[in-house]
């Protein structure tokens, strides 16, 4: 019997990642789509008004759920790191949207490449997570990969890049965080996110605002209705499976911004763009099969229970 049930966890625990592979591969769709959908709105609406309609067609969706499931807001686990993970959400949307004003979307979707290196690095400094001199080196040469794509001089280290790249550490802890809220149910950790945009994007959105016509506010309940489904499949994603078995296939964004910014924005990526994505992916992926064959060795050296 003990075989048996060793052989059934293993199955539903590969179930489990895969399912969670799965869904992270399609919330990036969903978030690469959203992406450009905003920036595309930014160009006529300011990023606060954009953040607030945003929140506001999402929580409008989202309503009924938490209707539902209003009691889970009650009984939180540790509201402090609740909070601080709302905080933080709502700091990188508010840098990724800033950024695409002034940057092409494939260069700040490259340096939110480098969150799967910095959620490494972080799972070893703050949850005191093993990681050996491969991965370190890995991560060196994924950050290398950033500074190429950032290429840095007094002509080119521009805030814009410096806010995108401040937005991918934001993404990269709340990640960390996320994972260790796992507990927490899904519906309280994605409408917890939208309440922290809404009053960002209330306290912002007076600013420079612009009357949306009836076609503007459609397209900015689209982008809410997208970042929803884009949310939730991600939280899933990150209860089924660890950070670092699905992070690195937020890689397939780089080729949906390179599509989508070409096909709407007429946006080709630099030779330094592309060349610092594809050292950043290298890494991170290396990173991402080191994980695996550790994975497969500590299965293989654990004692029988």
């Amino acid at each position: 019997m003990g075989l048996f049930s060793k052989i059934s966890t293993h199955t539903d625990e590969r179930s489990a990642r895969l399912a969670g592979i799965g869904l992270m591969v399609f919330a990036v769709f969903m978030f690469s789509f959203g992406d450009a959908l905003g920036k595309f709105m930014v160009a006529t609406y300011s990023v606060g008004q954009l953040l607030w309609l945003r929140a506001c067609a999402a929580l409008f969706v989202l309503s009924p759920m938490i209707w539902r499931h209003r009691a889970d807001f009650t009984r939180l686990e540790r509201p402090w790191l609740q909070g601080l993970r709302v905080i933080l959400s709502t700091a990188e949307v508010a840098c990724f949207f800033l950024a695409t004003v002034y940057l092409p979307l494939a260069d700040v979707i490259t340096y939110y490449l480098a969150c799967p290196i910095f959620v490494t690095a972080l799972s070893a400094i703050v949850l005191r997570e093993h990681v050996g001199w491969r991965r370190w080196t890995a991560i060196v040469i994924g950050f290398g990969g950033v500074l190429i794509a950032l290429h840095p001089s007094p002509q080119t280290m521009s805030w814009p890049a410096l806010i995108a790249l401040g937005g991918s550490a934001s993404f990269a802890v709340l990640m960390l965080i996320t994972r260790s809220l796992r507990a927490t149910p899904d519906i309280v950790l994605a409408s917890s996110q939208f309440a922290g945009t809404f009053v960002l994007g209330a306290l912002l959105s007076p600013i420079g605002w612009v009357t949306p016509g009836l076609d503007s506010l459609a397209l900015f309940a689209a982008a809410g209705c997208i970042s929803v489904g884009a949310l939730l499949c991600a939280n899933r994603s990150l209860k089924l499976a660890p950070a670092s078995v699905v992070v690195p296939y937020q890689y397939s964004m780089i080729v949906w911004a390179v599509m989508f910014g070409y096909a709407v924005f007429g946006d080709v990526p630099s030779l330094a763009t592309i060349v610092g994505a594809a050292i950043i992916i290298g890494a991170g992926c290396y990173i991402f099969l080191r994980e695996r064959q550790l994975g497969r060795e500590q299965r293989v050296v654990s004692p029988p229970v």
